[in-house]
């Protein structure tokens, strides 16, 4: 299973993330990511990385083990009432992850989590990957507009979607 792995994450390139999200679609989500921000005080983060590096596949990061370092790296966590969200997606791996801030954690049962990861898992396995994201990042809008309502704050972090 590991040297599975290992092949994938060798053949896996940025290019199959590039593919996946042309600029195009990068532009939607991001459109999407500010439409939903515009309605609660929460903060949405895109990332998607084609690949491990060698490193950490050697020590067998899992996809979440890697969310939760991306979620550090990306200063999600760093908002005033602890309600960022990292929606992040491992293409060698068809893994989606998604990492919530204590906050709305707190609030939101990891069942609300997996179902979102799961109908995002859903559209990508019909190659329908800019509509998977963007159902998933209004789901995640709901759930902030329901525990986090009111008026936008200053954006605090880039709604600009990111190839690792």
């Amino acid at each position: 299973m590991a040297i599975k792995r290992f092949l994938k994450h060798l053949i896996t390139t940025r290019g199959a993330a590039e593919r996946a999200f042309p600029p195009a679609t990068m532009d939607a989500i991001e459109h999407a990511i500010r439409e939903v921000e515009s309605r609660h005080r929460g903060e949405i983060r895109f990332v998607v990385e084609g690949a491990l590096d060698m490193g950490p596949l050697w020590q067998q990061q899992s996809p979440r083990e890697r969310a939760l370092e991306v979620f550090a790296l990306q200063r999600v966590w760093d908002t005033p009432d602890n309600n960022g969200i990292l929606l992040y997606v491992l293409m060698a791996d068809h893994a989606v992850e998604i990492v919530c801030d204590r906050g709305i954690h707190s609030r939101v049962g990891d069942g609300t989590w997996q179902a979102v990861c799961h109908d995002i898992e859903s559209a990508f396995r019909q190659g329908r990957y800019k509509d998977g994201v963007i159902a998933g990042i209004t789901a995640l809008g709901a759930t902030l507009e329901r525990h986090y309502p009111g008026a936008a704050r200053a954006n605090e972090l880039s709604d600009r979607p990111q190839i690792l």
